[in-house]
């Protein structure tokens, strides 16, 4: 395998968009990088020159946001409307074991359908799917009846064949898993107390440097320039607001049934090691929706609740805000809908937490907590699928509990999950289940009760 890394002078490029995302003048300091840029001799001049726009980037007034948009817990929760919710000791815990567990298999049969379509345009899976008569979907899919004039342009996800229902046999590895398994793994060593810098020592001993991309790469190679979190969030990192976070989330709300807001605290120490703002309220959204599953009962309630822990004028609110509103206004499909949210945020990367989200929100609202039609749209909308497919699957799967999930998603993947963490592999999601319900229990001694 050829290692490709990313050149300094791509990741500024990055730098130049995520700064003009977050509302600076960037403009005229992009122009005079890229008049730069192409003047450069050789390599050497072309680095100094990166240097040198990293350090004038750096010095940028802040965005119009800026105030509206905190990266610190208290300062988030001060700019949020957080509610209150029904604690763990208010839920049976056979049930709770029960939906813990439909967390975990509706995660993996989410993932597992989005992959090999993962960063494929919206339009071109549809196409995929119509060339074989299998729109809209409705199964795992299938490179049957697949003509070859589908593949001009563009081609499966790398990762296709595991995936495809004729050759799947369990889960297999996946980074959007591997997270909940690490973050388990750091409930279980470091319990209640765990910090950000117990989770980043985690990822150290446990996760090749290859094995982490975007943002998590940039926090760990800014960790072994020995930064400290937050800092290895900040510096020089452009995908901070990237959807890195959001996928690490789920074992959160899965440990605090019932209580959204120590999910979200849970996912805030989680999502500083590598991301900021939008970034960061991105994990803590997903983390309170799925504890706030495991008691409420309609979907609206549900994203209102995770709404409710991130700032109220951030640009991620505005979105999920947005896309309520295509709902509420009744007379959309989703797919009506989506055309909206991708005429709005389409501007942004197809694994930007924003996008994303409001992606997964439409899938929710519009999936009606049935789990097929919900998983199915996550991925049918495009953008990162398997990361969106994945997040559908665990909310709608503990709202619903294992017991429900229908077993044409759960039956394939024959209760069993590959890994290359330490102690995971080949594990059962009955032993995951478990684990994490005996978490649960433990964290469950510190929730914030009010």
């Amino acid at each position: 395998m050829r290692i490709t890394w990313i050149k300094p002078e791509e990741l500024l490029e990055h730098e130049f968009t995520q700064a003009q995302e977050e509302g600076k003048q960037v403009e005229e300091l992009r122009a005079q990088w890229q008049e730069m840029k192409e003047q450069a001799r050789d390599l050497a001049q072309l680095r100094h020159w990166t240097e040198t726009f990293w350090q004038r980037l750096a010095v940028l007034e802040p965005g119009p946001w800026e105030r509206d948009e905190p990266s610190e817990l208290a300062a988030i929760f001060a700019a949020a409307a957080p509610e209150r919710w029904p604690s763990f000791g208010d839920l049976d815990p056979a049930q709770v074991e029960d939906k813990i567990k439909g967390g975990w298999l509706g995660r993996a049969a989410g993932c597992l359908l989005g992959k090999p379509v993962e960063g494929k345009p919206r339009s071109w899976i549809r196409t995929l799917l119509e060339a074989s008569g299998r729109w809209p979907l409705s199964d795992y899919f299938t490179a049957q009846g697949v003509p070859e004039e589908v593949f001009r342009e563009y081609t499966w996800h790398r990762s296709y064949v595991e995936a495809l229902k004729e050759n799947i046999v369990c889960m297999p590895e996946d980074d959007d898993l591997n997270y909940s398994m690490l973050n388990l793994h750091v409930a279980e060593q470091f319990g209640p107390g765990f910090t950000p810098e117990d989770v980043l020592q985690t990822w150290l001993t446990t996760l090749p440097v290859l094995q982490v991309f975007t943002a998590e790469r940039v926090a760990y190679l800014n960790a072994l320039r020995l930064l400290e979190p937050p800092e290895t969030a900040r510096f020089r990192n452009p995908y901070r607001e990237w959807i890195g976070a959001q996928i690490r989330a789920d074992l959160w709300g899965w440990i605090a049934p019932g209580n959204p807001r120590l999910a979200a605290e849970l996912a805030y120490r989680d999502a500083i090691i590598s991301h900021t703002k939008n970034g960061i309220y991105g994990e803590m959204f997903v983390a309170a929706m799925i504890a706030a599953s495991f008691t409420l009962t309609e979907i609206r309630d549900i994203i209102q609740v995770g709404l409710s822990f991130i700032p109220a004028k951030s640009r991620l609110s505005e979105a999920i805000r947005f896309t309520l509103s295509l709902y509420d206004a009744g007379g959309h499909s989703f797919e009506s809908a989506m055309d909206k949210i991708s005429e709005r945020y389409g501007r942004y990367h197809w694994v930007h937490t924003i996008n994303n989200a409001a992606l997964v929100t439409a899938a929710l609202l519009f999936g009606k907590g049935d789990f097929e039609r919900s998983i199915c749209y996550a991925v049918m909308g495009g953008w990162d699928t398997d990361c969106n497919g994945a997040t559908v699957g665990s909310i709608v799967g503990v709202l619903l509990g294992a017991a429900a999930l229908p077993q044409k998603w759960i039956a394939p993947l024959n209760n069993r999950i590959r890994t290359s963490l330490q102690g995971f592999d080949n594990s059962s999601f009955d032993q995951l289940a478990r684990r994490t319900l005996l978490q649960a229990e433990r964290f469950d001694s510190i929730s914030t009760k009010e």
